[in-house]
């Protein structure tokens, strides 16, 4: 039975710790769902469009199912998909709610898929659903039922639709919110489909156990067995996490959420929920080094599309649908605690060197796989060619920070260039120029940002040390057996890494992790540097630790509180799970067969 239910009161649960949010994606958006059942953050249509679940950040949207009563929280991925799974032990017994967004989705029409199950008992729980589309600007309103008990009402421009709960009333004194009991009895299932669309919707509801067919068979021809990698299961999920974030646009966001506070440096809160060329080529090296797969393909595809239309003025990052980022704009909203409420980036305003090296890269990855078309090659010159025009320009670099001419970049650019060169016809005139181009840029950063220790330094007029240096040698700027390759390995090993968790560099005085959290993302390059060095052991133990600095779903953010063991910033960290599947892949076998 089900009826109306006040449990919940406004419907919002308080925020939880990151480590607990799982993530349900279809590639053209996002949901986090905590561990009481409260979709949390969801935008709609796209990525980047504003909240329709905005509690995540001091919102009062949300839709909530949940156990009634004392319960212990948990749940699990089903294997290969982003269809997870909420699991709470109750007093009486075990209730489950399966739940993922339609797969693939529709860049118009969001279709949210939950399935309460009751294992040895009947199971209470309270329904809420109470969405503000343009993050709580829009209520829930002209609430409708037809016959069959299907309500239908809007937010804003969004239209809505949620089947399954018949049974639900608007709240007491809650007009813009449904709200219900529902009684699932043992071996029972009961299923809620809710319908949000900036389009009008089909005429007829779909039926949920065909959906969950489709999508969990969606699922299974789009994620590899991914067989022949170490930690395969978290292998998948990484390649998983990594197709959830990608649209049909071959776009992947750097992730799903904005605002959400890192360790420290107070301020630093930023809207993620963009294609970065630098995050999406990441990607496609990790996917090249596993094999010729699909996410390999759109990532060219995007950034071929971007390199195309832009030429040497292309941005950093774009929306996924290949449109500049608007500007960074205030919310009306409290924000995650130690958050902001900023939504937009200005990082359009940026130039950034590096992006070019790695769409290089990205090409050279795919010519490997005879994966790149004649539109992909004509983008690799065109990227080529924006480096020998704009090499020697001061740069935001990849830590987006004041322009300087940061040595990572040249360096990256040198290896794109290298890896081009050895992917094009031998012997051809201009492999030989991008190899040329290569050498000078070596040569340029060794006179002018070499340390007087051997080792490489930030910028010409920063010595200090960085963990991005040690990224050029792996993508083949200088072999690993360079004397600058190792001497910058073993100093970054000694003075940026404590108890194998990795930090960016050095920003004042301060202990490392006062300064910031540990970086996920360099916890990983510095496990696959050892593995290139032949330091077996020591890549292992790096791989190890930072693997496991995620919460229960398995996700990533892109810093981790090694004090308080939590997570800090945007969720979930795209570069982080790109990272971590190519050393799953390349830890697997010695470091030239990879």
């Amino acid at each position: 039975m089900a009826q109306k239910s006040d449990r919940l009161g406004s419907g919002v649960l308080p925020p939880h710790p990151l480590r607990q949010y799982a993530l349900l994606a279809d590639g053209e958006r996002g949901i986090l769902v905590g561990p009481r059942g409260d979709f949390a953050w969801m935008c709609v249509p796209r990525w980047d469009s504003d909240a329709v679940f905005s509690s995540l950040i001091g919102g009062g949207s949300s839709y909530v199912i949940t156990p009634v009563g004392r319960c212990v929280w948990g749940g699990y991925y089903e294997e290969g998909s982003l269809i997870w799974r909420s699991r709470w032990v109750t007093q009486d017994g075990l209730v489950e709610c399966r739940e993922a967004l339609a797969f693939p989705g529709d860049p118009h029409r969001a279709v949210v898929l939950r399935r309460v199950i009751a294992h040895d008992a009947p199971a209470r729980l309270a329904v809420v659903l109470q969405p503000g589309a343009g993050f709580d600007r829009h209520p829930f309103e002209d609430l409708t039922r037809d016959d069959a008990g299907v309500w239908s009402g809007r937010s804003g421009d969004l239209r809505i639709r949620w089947s399954g709960g018949s049974q639900a009333r608007p709240a007491a004194g809650g007009e813009h919110q449904l709200a219900m009991d529902l009684t699932v009895q043992p071996g029972a299932h009961h299923d809620l489909v809710l319908e949000v669309s900036d389009k009008p919707l089909p005429s007829l509801t779909p039926d949920p156990g065909q959906m969950w067919e489709t999508t969990l068979a969606a699922w299974r021809g789009q994620v590899p067995a991914l067989d022949h990698t170490i930690a395969t299961r978290d292998a998948r999920h990484a390649y998983t996490a990594l197709r959830g974030l990608t649209g049909s646009s071959g776009g992947m966001v750097a992730a799903t959420t904005t605002s959400l506070p890192e360790r420290a440096e107070e301020g630093r809160n930023y809207d993620y929920r963009y294609v970065w060329i630098r995050d999406q080529c990441y990607a496609g090296h990790a996917v090249a080094a596993a094999g010729a797969y699909g996410l390999l393909d759109d990532a060219v595809r995007f950034t071929t599309a971007r390199l195309l239309e832009d030429g040497p003025t292309m941005a950093p990052a774009y929306r996924v649908d290949g449109r500049p980022i608007p500007d960074q704009h205030r919310l009306d909203l409290p924000g995650y605690p130690g958050g902001f409420d900023l939504v937009g980036n200005h990082v359009t305003q940026q130039f950034q060197l590096d992006a070019f090296g790695e769409a290089l890269l990205l090409f050279a990855d795919a010519a490997r796989h005879d994966r790149l078309d004649a539109d992909g090659r004509r983008a690799a010159r065109i990227g080529a060619e924006a480096i020998a025009r704009r090499w020697s320009e001061p740069d935001a670099g990849v830590w987006e920070l004041s322009p300087r001419r940061w040595t990572h970049s040249q360096l990256i650019c040198a290896a794109g260039l290298r890896a081009l060169a050895a992917a094009d016809r031998p012997g051809g005139r201009q492999a030989a120029e991008w190899s040329a181009l290569a050498d000078r840029l070596v040569a340029d950063a060794s006179a002018t940002s070499l340390h007087p220790t051997g080792r490489w330094q930030r910028s010409p007029d920063d010595p200090g040390l960085d963990g991005a240096l040690l990224l050029p040698p792996l993508r083949g700027a200088l072999p690993a057996d360079d004397p600058r390759t190792i001497a910058t390995l073993r100093a970054y090993t000694d003075q940026l890494t404590d108890d194998h968790f990795a930090y960016r560099f050095r920003h004042d005085g301060r202990a490392l992790g006062a300064a910031e959290g540990a970086f996920l993302l360099c916890g990983f390059i510095t496990a696959l540097a050892e593995h290139q060095q032949g330091h077996e052991a020591a890549a292992y133990r790096w791989f190890e630790r930072n693997r496991a600095a995620c919460g229960p779903p398995g996700l990533f953010s892109e810093e981790y509180d090694v004090t308080q063991r939590q997570m800090r910033g945007n969720l979930p960290q795209a570069f982080v799970h790109a990272l971590m599947l190519e050393c799953a892949t390349r830890l697997a076998g010695p470091w030239a067969s990879a």
